[in-house]
């Protein structure tokens, strides 16, 4: 199925909903913020409006107020020209600005009740219009009454008793007034028509009434005559070559589909004409654009610049394929941040708790119970067979990912087009494969979970900079990773596609590099997915799997190499005060990056720079721990152990194993004497 199919058929399976505006509530600082979205109905586009006008259905004027900027959302009927109107003069059919509808605009606004240039015969266009529409046999109760209300002339005189629109010193309009961002001249007017007895019970608002929105659709079907092939459907309709904007919002002035053929003429050479060239109906292309611009609303994230929307054909809820194992497994994914996430900077949860980096948390961050691991991996395994309930054979999973090069035109950057079954299986194959104990802030505490991270936190980790205490990226000029990351990483997750080894390897590199990390939580977080990365990609490269557990058989040069690295971290942390020595970064890690590149001649340093910590240590401790390099050295061969080779991410699996391991509590630790500035930590 091609992408407008697609759309096409979304659009018709919740056609009932065209024309309702609905909410999507989520907090955001403390606040609950409410994004109306709507299914647009057929010849019918958003717009911001400024004012309110409200009237009786015989047309007398009985109040107005500026709208609020939380309820501006506004649904207007308009033609194919005006839908598209940039500078020209054509008038929408009902709500429209000022100067089109106000018959005493002139003698408010210019010298002598002479026209400004650019407004003369807009009103007498827009009345023209409006009459057809009222004359009609397709006319409405509200069309009748803001007709008769308009044909008086006192549009701006109404508005200023009622203190909307404000003169200057001249008595005209004041051009440097303005009404939310908007010039009083170019503000954009609605109305409500209160009941009388000739009115249904649709709502007295008319950019709510669905009844009023049918009754435009069959006028103008009704104007149209000229039919030709609609290339998508097959069927003789009205087609348009000017087709819908606002797409991935509602200031978003780039086109999906345009055509400058009448210009440039490009078909020359293939077609006679553009009709030959390309012919799309115009209902279609409008019900195509607005199917996209709904889900996006609904369910859309945005990457930098790039706007990324998933959906099941049968509109069943489904794991979000960019988040983290544990949204999906507390089955309640993060939908509502979609305007948040990656644009203009990201919207964090709270860390102020670690913004100074707490010394008591440094070696606490993932002290987990042992159960930690298969709790999240059961949740995660029973939301995913809660979700496959849900789909059969028939049912499918659809991506559209909307980017554009200039400001006006949209390109598509990918359509992706998977079996439901298909796409959870995937999803459990990305969060399994790569699964690690984690941690993330979550309503304002921190939270742990074993699996991976969702893309924002990736690219994050792989990118970003310290700021306020936490990971991100600042710099506008960077936060074109975001599309990169969720490029390259969607076929991974979608299609089971191997990870790229050059993120495995930035991953690796900036896990190696701690004392650039003024948060121990934040190189934690950097940690963490390096080791997931590596993880994965062994699995897929060598078919191995590895676990949490510590591999004491393991005797893997690199792995082996990054138990003695943690052992030195952990035996010199001992030693420190917690009141102190909150600042000092051990040895180990200050050596990690180079250890990393020749861990060989690095570790003959390391260890002699551990020798006067150990002797701080309690006797039963130092011991504990001189044994335990012991062990680790006895398993290498003298010929691997001083080959000085860069050494691979699993020793990044072997530091995180035997860290982990040695925070467990053991016999010496317990022992140990609070002496010589060593406070119990554990």
């Amino acid at each position: 199925m091609s992408w407008e199919r697609a759309l096409l058929s979304l659009y018709e399976q919740n056609a009932d909903q065209a024309g309702c505006i609905t909410y999507k509530e989520y907090e955001s600082k403390g606040k609950t913020v409410r994004i109306p979205n709507v299914l647009l109905p057929v010849y019918h586009t958003t717009a911001a409006a400024q004012i309110e006008v409200t009237i009786d259905e015989e047309g007398n004027f009985l109040g107005a107020e500026q709208v609020s900027q939380e309820d501006k959302l506004t649904v207007i009927p308009v033609t194919e020209k005006s839908g598209s109107r940039t500078s020209g003069k054509e008038p929408h059919p009902l709500c429209d600005n000022i100067q089109y509808l106000a018959g005493d605009y002139k003698l408010y606004v210019c010298a002598e009740g002479k026209s400004r240039k650019g407004d003369e015969n807009c009103h007498e266009a827009y009345m023209d219009a409006l009459e057809a529409w009222h004359i009609s046999e397709f006319t409405h109760p509200k069309v009748d009454a803001i007709f008769s209300y308009l044909q008086k002339g006192t549009l701006v005189k109404d508005l200023i008793t009622w203190k909307v629109l404000i003169l200057d010193e001249n008595g005209r309009l004041d051009s440097k007034a303005k009404i939310q961002t908007a010039e009083q001249t170019k503000a954009l007017v609605r109305f409500v028509v209160r009941a009388g007895e000739t009115m249904d019970h649709q709502p007295e608002e008319c950019w709510k009434d669905t009844s009023l929105q049918r009754s435009f659709v069959e006028y103008y079907r009704s104007q149209q005559k000229q039919k030709d092939l609609d290339y998508l459907t097959g069927e003789y309709m009205p087609t348009s070559y000017l087709h819908s904007r606002k797409i991935r919002n509602e200031g978003d002035g780039a086109k999906l589909i345009s055509a400058n053929d009448e210009t440039y003429f490009t078909f020359r050479g293939r077609f006679d004409s553009k009709e030959q060239a390309f012919s799309i109906g115009a209902e279609t292309s409008q019900k195509i654009h607005n199917a996209l611009k709904w889900i996006i609303r609904k369910q859309g994230k945005t990457y930098d610049g790039m706007t990324v929307v998933c959906w099941e054909s049968d509109q069943c809820n489904m794991p979000l394929w960019d988040t983290d194992t544990e949204n999906i497994a507390s089955g309640s994914p993060e939908t509502a941040d979609s305007e948040d996430v990656c644009e203009g900077g990201v919207e964090n949860e709270s860390q102020d708790e670690f913004a100074e980096d707490d010394f008591e948390e440094e070696y606490e961050a993932f002290t987990v119970k042992r159960d930690t691991a298969s709790m999240t991996a059961n949740l995660f395994y029973k939301a995913l067979d809660g979700y496959r309930k849900q789909v059969d054979y028939t049912s499918q999973m659809f991506l559209i990912a909307l980017d554009a090069a200039t400001t006006g035109r949209l390109a598509l950057m990918e359509y992706r087009e998977v079996d439901a079954t298909r796409y959870l299986k995937n999803i459990e194959k990305w969060h399994m494969e790569g699964s690690w104990l984690q941690m993330k802030f979550k309503n304002g505490a921190k939270k742990e979970y074993y699996g991976i991270p969702g893309i924002q936190d990736i690219t994050e980790s792989l990118y970003g900079i310290e700021t306020g205490g936490y990971l991100s990226i600042p710099d506008k000029n960077g936060k074109h990773m975001y599309a990169q990351i969720c490029k390259r990483l969607q076929p991974c997750i979608w299609d089971g596609n191997p990870l790229p080894y050059d993120l495995v390897r930035r991953a690796v590199e900036r896990a190696s590099e701690p004392q650039k990390y003024k948060s121990r939580y934040n190189w934690e977080r950097i940690l963490s997915l390096a080791c997931s990365f590596v993880k994965k990609y062994r699995y897929e490269k060598h078919g191995e799997e590895t676990t949490m557990a510590l591999e004491k058989d393991n005797k893997d040069r690199n792995y082996l190499y990054g138990r003695l690295l943690a052992v030195a971290d952990r035996a010199e942390y001992r030693t420190y005060d917690r009141d102190k020595d909150g600042a000092r970064v051990t040895n180990a890690k200050r050596y990690m990056s180079v250890f990393s590149k020749r861990p060989y001649d690095t570790w003959k340093n390391i260890e002699e720079k551990i020798e006067p910590y150990l002797e701080k240590l309690s006797v039963a401790e130092r011991n504990y721990y001189k044994k335990e390099m012991d062990e680790i050295l006895d398993m290498f061969s003298s010929e691997v152990f001083t080959k000085n080779t860069p050494l691979e991410g699993l020793y990044l699996l072997g530091f995180h194993h035997e860290s982990y391991y040695l925070k467990n509590p053991n016999p010496a630790a317990e022992k140990k004497e609070t002496t010589n500035g060593g406070n119990e930590n554990e």
